[in-house]
């Protein structure tokens, strides 16, 4: 059975971890038409490297055109789908309907991945856009598992079905939210959300301006429309028996680091799952690593239930350091990006193997001068690692970063 590992990738530095840690394939976008317009996304020279270093590794390219585009905006969307053609990325991800025929006309040699803003629910939404030239929908987070088993087993089989494994989830219907564009003018269909939804709020009386009166739940909570993130690293096999041909991994707004994690638990969990075998505890205690909101199931058994937890993330883990080059016997180079010292307890991370903890020895420069405590940002370093790593590999360390931690 093939089933694709569909990761992020905001910028280059994390679409190189996302390929590095096992993803098929990866999803992006340039600087127009996208919906994270806080991610570093890609310019046309960017994206030409991108599509080359996929290509190099046969990774997929996914590019995102999923935001509903205005007249002045559509009129310049002919000349950005010829561009994606001739690159010879691997599909585009739409949601507008005026889009998908335009990338017909002008993309005919992409597939078209109709975008979860299209709020796809059921099978004769799913059938019609296959039937108007859809390879592919990426169906509405709102969705449980029996759902995607009715709408496997009434859409023609060609039909790939995507869905959202992992990541950040909206308090609205399948993102489209008007919320932010009302509080702040940040559109949320433009890739501006301000997130409004997880804010603290109050009761302010017409008659008693400046006095605060807090909206309590139960448990004297006050964050009324927030939500936690998606975790379904435990439940890889049920999403294959109901008939998912790709697995989503949200993120394109967070760290390289977050793509390395969370792309690599995610393949040894797929890998395993694909072979019968169960989840080695590892992968999922590695989820815990990220920066991250309490975990929930989404959808996918039923409706999460409110929740009324702040919005801030759990952040207890700190990169340090990023492996250029490694000879056999463990003599690495590499780069720092947070200080730390001889003597911190340290784990090595690496593309296909399980971390491994080690104390932080005595380091040199590239001079071969002796150095204890390297410091300056983004300096390069000579270390003897525990075992042979490859490049792309982290070093990271245990800090609470968390708010208030």
């Amino acid at each position: 059975m093939s089933i694709e590992l569909l990761a992020p990738a905001g910028d280059m530095e994390r679409l190189r971890m996302a390929v590095a840690y096992g993803a098929d394939a990866v999803y992006l976008a340039g600087n127009d038409f996208g919906m994270r317009a806080f991610a570093g996304n890609f310019d046309q020279k960017g994206l030409e490297e991108a599509a080359a270093l996929c290509r190099r590794h046969g990774v997929k390219v996914y590019v995102t055109c999923n935001t509903m585009p205005r007249w002045e905006e559509v009129e310049r969307l002919p000349a950005w789908l010829e561009y994606l053609d001739a690159l010879g990325v691997d599909a585009a991800i739409v949601a507008d309907l005026g889009a998908f025929r335009l990338a017909q006309r002008h993309a005919p040699h992409l597939q078209l991945h109709v975008s979860t803003q299209a709020g796809v629910t059921n099978h004769e939404a799913a059938r019609a856009w296959y039937e108007l030239g859809a390879s592919r929908v990426i169906l509405a987070r709102e969705l449980a598992l029996e759902e995607i088993r009715t709408i496997r087993a009434k859409t023609p089989p060609a039909l790939e079905l995507e869905a959202f494994v992992h990541g950040a989830m909206c308090v609205s219907y399948s993102g489209r939210c008007l919320l932010s564009n009302y509080m702040t003018g940040r559109d949320a269909q433009r890739g501006r959300c301000a997130q409004p939804c997880r804010y603290q709020y109050a009761l302010v009386e017409e008659k008693r301006p400046g006095e605060y009166f807090p909206i309590f739940e139960e448990g004297g909570e006050t964050y009324i429309m927030n939500s936690r993130d998606m975790c379904m690293i435990d439940h890889i096999p049920e999403l294959l028996e109901a008939g998912l041909n790709s697995l989503k991994i949200e993120g394109r707004a967070k760290s390289a680091y977050y793509a390395a994690v969370v792309t690599g638990a995610y393949r040894h969990a797929l890998d395993a799952a694909l072979a019968g075998e169960p989840l080695a505890p590892v992968w999922r205690a590695e989820l815990d690593k990220v920066s991250h909101r309490p975990y929930s199931t989404g959808f996918y058994f039923g409706e999460p239930g409110q929740y009324t937890g702040d919005a801030r993330y759990l952040r207890d883990y700190q990169v340090c350091a990023v492996v250029e080059t490694c000879a056999g016997d463990g003599r690495a180079v590499l780069s720092l990006r947070n200080k730390f010292a001889a003597g911190d307890h340290l784990e090595l991370l690496s593309p296909g193997r399980e971390p491994a903890a080690f104390t932080a020895p005595e380091m040199e420069d590239l001079e071969g001068f002796p150095l204890h405590e390297p410091k300056k940002p983004q300096m390069r370093f000579r270390m003897r690692l525990p075992v042979p790593a490859g490049r792309l590999s982290l070093l990271r360390r245990q800090v609470n970063l968390s708010p208030g931690g």
